[in-house]
């Protein structure tokens, strides 16, 4: 997350600089219901979102990431553990 900077866009639970506010927060991901506010919060949808999100929602502002499939899992187990709101 850190080589990809998505604290650029993104505020990260733990992460004081940089604290984005283009995309919205990740605070509570873990608990939320949907990704994007379209798909189902699921491990094999989120693995996708995170590599090209573009590729489920062409109109969104998240770009394709440099990550493997791999990573994008390990991110993805990260993500799962911001459930607090």
């Amino acid at each position: 997350m850190k080589r990809v900077g998505c604290a650029a866009c993104h505020a990260i639970p733990g992460i004081d600089w940089p604290q984005g506010r283009t995309g919205p927060s990740l605070k509570g991901f873990g608990a939320s219901p949907m990704i994007g506010g379209r798909f189902p919060n699921r491990p094999e949808v989120l693995t996708v979102w995170l590599i090209d999100p573009p590729s489920l929602s062409p109109e969104t502002g998240m770009p394709p990431s440099p990550i493997t499939e791999a990573e994008a899992r390990d991110v993805a187990a990260y993500l799962y553990t911001l459930d607090e709101r």
